[in-house]
């Protein structure tokens, strides 16, 4: 198990977050919806958890309630 620690998101990657969280307007005809606000912000958890070094399943909020702040295993 690595060791959990602190991290901070830069302004970037905060905004890649709230972007991935955000609902998609769609009409479907006969065709695939795109993935939801819960698997494109999973998704873009994962890729920042491998830029910066954490395992994005253990991402905890910071207690502080700081947005851009969060703890979590690293890899």
């Amino acid at each position: 198990m690595g060791t959990i620690r602190e991290f901070e998101l830069s302004q970037a990657d905060w905004e890649y977050i709230l972007d991935a969280c955000k609902p998609v307007p769609y009409m479907v005809f006969g065709g695939i919806p795109p993935e939801s606000p819960q698997a494109r912000a999973n998704r873009a958890w994962e890729t920042i958890g491998h830029k910066i070094g954490f395992k994005y399943m253990s991402v905890q909020p910071d207690t502080r309630g700081r947005d851009r702040f969060f703890t979590a295993e690293e890899l």
